[in-house]
């Protein structure tokens, strides 16, 4: 038995530990493996199989070719912190310093330095269900409890009188991902203001992983949290370049909100990773000031391959969720018999040569129950291997 307070219990509690005391290997990791293994089209993980924009790929070789291969800035590099400030600006109207921004090792490390950094073991945070699942890894690791407000099929929308229930005098923190892995939901301005509106009433933090930002369809426009009344003094916005621009194994990411929050963050920040990636950052910077026809045509494109495969899926006799945003979509396989995502997340490579990642991976072992028929499908791909695998689908149908 693991002892109280010992890396084996907050392991165990992040799911990082298999009963045994093994290494736990994750669904992504199998999924993964499988699609390798049965040729598989792999729409379980989230990344795309197209490169970016060219001319962020072209200044990252020329940084490269200039020299500029060593230790960046702590903060990060003048290039993109400016970049960053005037981003926020031109879309958001939000008005940031230097001081407001730090850049990471991608999101993931924005989140960890984050939660490391702001609280404290026995602190509670709430996060909405399904969640990514690096936030109850980080929250364990912190000695902190995760504490869920689930989300029902097929809208996926919060529930403000579940938050204010879930809210403790331990709570420290609300975090949100808008919009949401792994169900492509968009949080509108009314419910966006209730978060807030919560998180005000008891002093909390907010923190608003917001990768997504800028791949939201049908004319949705992405809402900050931050910039609604009473956020930003307690808000820490989350973004990456790794969705926007296709580069997700650059691992460019930032994070900004009130300075004395980003500072205590820096200082966790410089013990993870201290720096990275040096010549990737005046390159994310070249594609933060891409003009207005990028974005528009990064969502639209985007939008157009989630609707092949939702038609392939519809086709096939899934019942499927609305995504108004993100890579990817849920669909539920009870329609066709299946019950449990599970057990056909590993048949499915197999039974029809694609791969899916059950959502119950996305939930907490209480309410994992309540998502078992649903699979997250990524659309984050080319789209003659979309139609494909839309085509490979159908042969479910019984």
């Amino acid at each position: 038995m693991p002892v109280p307070g010992s890396w084996q219990e907050t392991a165990r509690a992040a799911r990082l530990l298999n009963p045994d005391g093994g290494i736990a290997t994750t669904i992504f990791t199998e999924m993964s493996a499988l699609a390798t293994r049965t040729g598989a089209i792999n729409l379980g993980q989230g990344f795309p199989d197209q490169d970016g924009p060219q001319i962020v790929l072209d200044t990252a070789k020329k940084a490269i070719d200039a020299g500029v291969n060593q230790y960046p800035p702590g903060r990060g590099t003048p290039e993109l912190l400016d970049a960053v400030i005037d981003h926020q600006k031109r879309f958001y109207n939000l008005a940031l310093d230097t001081d407001n921004v730090l850049v990471t090792a991608g999101a993931t490390e924005a989140i960890a330095a984050t939660l490391l950094a702001l609280l404290s073991p026995g602190d509670e945070v709430i996060t909405f269900e399904p969640y990514y699942d690096e936030y109850a890894a980080v929250i364990a690791l912190a000695h902190a409890t995760q504490v869920t407000v689930p989300l029902s099929y097929p809208a996926f929308t919060p529930d403000v009188q579940s938050l204010q229930a879930a809210v403790t005098p331990r709570t420290r923190a609300i975090v949100i991902n808008n919009p949401l892995n792994p169900t492509g939901t968009v949080f509108d301005a009314r419910v966006l203001q209730q978060i807030v509106d919560v998180a005000v009433t008891h002093d909390l933090l907010i923190v608003s992983d917001e990768v997504y930002e800028h791949l939201v369809f049908e004319g949705l426009r992405h809402i900050p949290i931050s910039t609604l009344p009473g956020a930003f003094e307690r808000t820490i916005t989350i973004s990456s370049a790794a969705k926007t621009f296709s580069v997700t194994g650059w691992k460019i990411g930032w994070l900004s909100g009130p300075a004395e929050l980003v500072s205590a963050i820096l200082t966790v920040k410089q013990y993870l990773t201290f720096v990275n990636g040096a010549p990737f950052q005046p390159a994310v910077a070249a594609g933060l000031r891409l003009d207005d026809a990028f974005y528009t045509s990064i969502a639209a494109a985007l939008q157009r391959k989630r609707d092949i495969l939702v038609e392939g899926l519809e086709a096939a006799g899934f019942g499927v969720a609305p995504s108004a945003a993100s890579y990817f979509v849920v669909a539920d396989t009870a329609p066709l018999g299946y019950p449990d995502a599970e057990l056909l997340s590993r048949e499915l490579p197999e039974l029809v040569g694609v791969v899916g990642v059950p959502v119950s991976a996305f939930a907490s072992e209480k309410t994992a129950q309540s998502y078992r028929s649903l699979l997250r499908f990524a659309f984050c791909k080319r789209e003659s291997v979309l139609a494909e695998a839309a085509t490979r689908l159908t042969k479910l149908r019984r």
